[in-house]
């Protein structure tokens, strides 16, 4: 697969009429055309976003994956519990008219699921949360295994998010980690990429402190479902 390629085929993705001038101020700390190539989507694909929070990537995929694709976005009822809003910009997002190709799927976390096989499972910024206090025990090992049985054979599973560790109090967590839990539940690991570091986070502040937000350090890891 070619990323420039790739890249070059998002150009018309970011300037999509879903996207928000919010969006667009975010997009050079959150990079989503390298991030969406470093996935490999491609129209038509059918998508399952896991946490897609106040849809960001939502109105990236959507585009992306086009009219013949689908977006279905997660908000785990864990997080909704705790923060409401989350179900209220998904549907928001869904009953949007530029992103017609958006379903809202609720369930717990470990019964993650969708109505037709997938081709991906992208979660950005929200895998560490599967190791805080409000995951039930066990909860990375049942969702990650729920993610390999929703994907097509070959499918992808991608996941974003804060290097570091201390999931609870910092809100990150270490890709070694990640790997060990996602390989463990029969993933092939591809790639890893780097788009989103930045070294000069100490890593040692939550990535909520405003010395720090929306800058933090951290990775993208790429699985295949063999």
């Amino acid at each position: 697969m070619n990323v420039l390629i790739l890249l070059a085929g998002l150009a018309a993705v970011l300037t999509a009429p879903g996207r928000t001038d919010a969006d667009r101020a975010r997009d050079a700390m959150r990079r989503p055309a390298e991030v969406v190539a470093f996935a490999q989507v491609r129209p038509g694909w059918k998508v399952a976003e896991y946490t897609p929070g106040g849809g960001y990537f939502t109105r990236v995929l959507s585009p992306a994956v086009g009219a013949k694709g689908r977006v279905y976005a997660y908000p785990p009822d864990e997080i909704v519990k705790l923060l409401p809003g989350h179900l209220t910009d998904a549907r928001a997002n869904a009953a949007a008219a530029p992103l017609r190709n958006v379903t809202v799927l609720t369930g717990a976390t470990t019964a993650f699921a969708a109505p037709e096989p997938l081709d991906l499972v992208f979660t950005a910024q929200n895998y560490h949360d599967l190791h805080t206090r409000y995951a039930v025990a066990g909860a990375p090992a049942a969702f990650n295994a729920a993610v390999f049985r929703a994907l097509k054979r070959g499918g992808r599973y991608v996941i974003v998010d804060h290097r570091g560790d201390q999931p609870d109090q910092l809100h990150r967590i270490d890709p070694a980690q990640v790997r060990r839990e996602v390989e463990a539940a029969g993933f092939v690991f591809e790639a890893a990429s780097d788009v989103l570091a930045n070294p000069t986070d100490p890593r040692s502040a939550s990535v909520f402190d405003p010395s720090i937000r929306g800058r933090t350090d951290q990775f993208a890891l790429r699985f295949r479902k063999p």
